[in-house]
């Protein structure tokens, strides 16, 4: 064994876990502990939502995960996320379209921006924004437990 490194010499090494894996173990373990038993198409959910970088509808996770499972029904995934919402492992957001769109809960506190002509979600932070709502809070007496801040607009034209 190579002390040094306490590396065992000639071993391959494990390679480390991408975020999107690290996702995909927690949601499977918030299902087990939910009493859901562990198949391969809730496994291909959890891939699929583990790896999204954009804000998908059950339908939208349902498309993606069809293509690889065509034996997957659309109940499935409409379960499962509305178990990992009820266990905090993921966000529900109904923006204006009326569409249940979902994200990792792990992420940063951020807000959205909807592109109301193309429906894109657009996540920024802002200090400053982030500094006034807590004056506006205190200036009211109140303390920020938690929010939600969703700004809809339209593409300006090109002048």
């Amino acid at each position: 064994m190579d002390t040094a490194k306490g590396k065992t010499a000639g071993m391959p090494q494990a390679l480390p876990r991408t975020a999107a894996q690290n996702r995909a173990v927690l949601f499977e373990a918030e299902l087990k502990q939910a009493g859901l038993r562990m198949t391969q198409q809730r496994r291909l959910i959890l891939r699929i939502l583990s790896e999204a970088n954009d804000h998908p509808d059950a339908k939208t996770i349902f498309g993606r995960a069809f293509a690889h499972d065509p034996t997957l029904a659309v109940s499935t995934v409409y379960r499962t996320m509305k178990l990992l919402g009820e266990r905090g492992a993921i966000e529900r957001h109904a923006f204006d379209d009326g569409v249940s769109r979902y994200e990792h809960a792990d992420q940063k506190h951020h807000d959205h921006l909807i592109d109301i002509e193309t429906g894109q979600v657009i996540e920024f932070t802002s200090d400053e924004i982030e500094r006034l709502q807590a004056k506006i809070a205190a200036e009211l007496g109140y303390d920020i437990v938690r929010h939600r801040l969703e700004l809809y607009g339209r593409r300006r034209k090109a002048d």
